[in-house]
């Protein structure tokens, strides 16, 4: 497979991915909003649901940046500041891909304590770290 394909699936699998790192946290938005237990049943299936659909998305995303750095080779890896940035920035958008599971969890059980607001937070936290990823993937300048 060339590095062109590799490129292009990692970039898509990413955006399938990133599409429902930021949908979800909405969802939390309207579920903690939510006083209709019957709602909040629906908020509770559509979030499960939402999460197990994006992971496999978040495992090829890896899968295929794997692949592209052992495709450009050690030497290029050593070299490239820019891409351990990057890495160490991915693996905090993992980290908060697993905190969102926690939190589908919570609101299965019923028990979160946090207010629409947090959640409103939490669903804009990951737009600066995506620029972030994007630009030094893009520019390089590390």
């Amino acid at each position: 497979m060339t590095i062109l394909w590799l490129k292009g699936l990692h970039i898509f699998f990413m955006v399938a991915w990133f599409a429902g790192i930021f949908y979800l946290p909405r969802l939390f938005v309207y579920h903690a909003e939510a006083d209709n237990q019957i709602v909040k049943d629906t908020f509770k299936v559509m979030e499960r649901r939402l999460w197990l659909f994006v992971t496999p998305f978040a495992v090829f995303t890896l899968l295929f940046g794997v692949a592209l750095i052992y495709t450009y080779g050690y030497a290029w890896f050593a070299a490239s500041t820019w891409l351990h940035i990057k890495i160490v920035l991915v693996t905090l958008i993992y980290g908060y891909h697993f905190y969102l599971w926690h939190l589908v969890k919570q609101f299965a059980a019923d028990k979160v304590t946090h207010s629409a607001r947090f959640f409103r937070i939490l669903n804009e936290a990951p737009v600066l770290v995506l620029l972030a990823i994007v630009l030094l993937a893009v520019v390089k300048f590390i």
